[in-house]
């Protein structure tokens, strides 16, 4: 068993103990509800609108801006039941950095250097206040202890690499905000059962925020996050998987947020590679994203966003099975948790395949039917 001797209790025990996790989540949900069609508006009068057209997936112009309403839904209930200490400071504090560098963005298009600077600079506020690795638990490895001079670049490395690939993900209607949903209530759970009261109750607020955006958000979307949301969402993401998850004495703290978010992860790797091996400026929008591919393989928006909203709540799954489905306490193996979390795992990995096959595999496969079918001397002669 990992961590606590038994962490689906303690979950529970936790949760009866602080219903601020529950109140969270509905006052989050309600607050970007009920602000999001005022935020709609006044971008629109503003003229903070994505325009169709090059990259864009959207056939209407659609207002952006929604990470105002995002931020609010945050910081209201994160006022409201979180103990504001000097970490919570720095983290509210970052976010609001966060938010303010999107708004800017997607007001006037900011060049990638200055954006990557205020991606920074927003990612140092957390860490000034505290919010850093300082060690790491990894199986075999054990417990790592890192020195103040690498976990505080590390940390804000990790900052900004979260913040830049849930803004990469913001593509397609309601994808970033169904994603992030689904790591928030993730995390959340994790944490309650770590004993992070602050960074559970955090975590679920974003969960409710995104869970209250998607009401606007979900294809025919009527507001986009932008670049405000996504870069706020992100930050506080790797700020709470800082905070909750990586700061612990859990087998595979490490594990937790990498298997959460790697669908982010696998989006960003992927476009980043294909960027640079095509000489292409890393920072410079293209139609190479995972979205992009499933539009491109006849999905739907509705549709690909399921499907990746899916593949997330498969491996989402994979994370709490390691963490509460005790398949080796005491150091015995026990049959029936070992093939529940087994058959978890096998879901997520033929989830992940059948992804792969979709995108990858199949585009092989035109190649080659194409490149047969031109070399085919009946064809030619027909």
């Amino acid at each position: 068993m990992l961590g606590a001797s038994a962490p689906h209790l303690s979950v529970l025990d936790e949760l009866g103990d602080h219903l601020a996790v529950v109140w969270g989540v509905l006052l989050a949900c309600a607050l970007v509800v009920v602000l999001t069609p005022a935020v709609g508006g006044m971008a629109r009068r503003l003229g903070a609108v994505d325009i169709p057209g090059g990259r864009r997936v959207n056939q209407l112009p659609v207002p952006r801006l929604g990470g105002v309403a995002l931020f609010l839904g945050l910081l209201v209930p994160a006022l409201a039941f979180l103990h504001v200490g000097r970490e919570n400071r720095g983290l509210l504090l970052g976010a609001a950095v966060a938010v303010s560098v999107g708004i800017v963005d997607d007001f006037r298009g900011l060049d990638w250097f200055p954006k990557l600077v205020g991606q920074v600079g927003a990612a140092v506020v957390p860490v000034a206040f505290g919010v850093w690795v300082d060690r790491f638990t990894f199986p075999v490895v054990g417990i790592g202890q890192l020195p103040d001079w690498a976990g505080m670049p590390l940390t804000v490395l990790w900052i900004v690499a979260i913040m830049n690939m849930v803004n990469f993900l913001d593509g397609m209607d309601g994808l970033a905000a169904g994603v992030a949903a689904i790591a928030g209530s993730t995390f959340c759970v994790i944490a309650l059962s770590l004993g992070k009261v602050d960074a559970a109750i955090l975590s679920a607020i974003v969960f409710g925020a995104c869970l209250g955006f998607l009401r606007h958000n979900f294809y025919p979307a009527r507001i986009f996050m932008g670049d405000s949301g996504a870069l706020l969402i992100g930050y506080v993401l790797a700020t709470v998987a800082v905070q909750g998850l990586l700061k612990t004495a859990a087998t595979v703290a490490l594990f937790f947020p990498l298997l959460v978010l790697a669908v982010p992860i696998v989006d960003t790797t992927f476009v980043v590679a294909r960027r640079l091996k095509h000489g292409q400026r890393v920072f410079v929008g293209d139609q190479a994203h995972l979205h992009h591919r499933f539009l491109r393989r006849g999905f739907s928006q509705r549709r690909a966003a399921l499907t990746i909203w899916g593949w997330c709540l498969s491996l989402a799954a994979a994370a709490l099975a390691t963490r509460f489905i005790p398949i080796r306490p005491h150091g015995v193996w026990h049959f029936w948790p070992t093939l529940i979390a087994a058959g978890i795992a096998l879901v997520a990995v033929l989830f992940s395949v059948y992804v792969v096959y979709v995108l990858e595999i199949v585009k092989i496969g035109n190649r080659i039917q194409r490149r047969r079918g031109a070399n085919d001397p009946l064809r030619k002669i027909a």
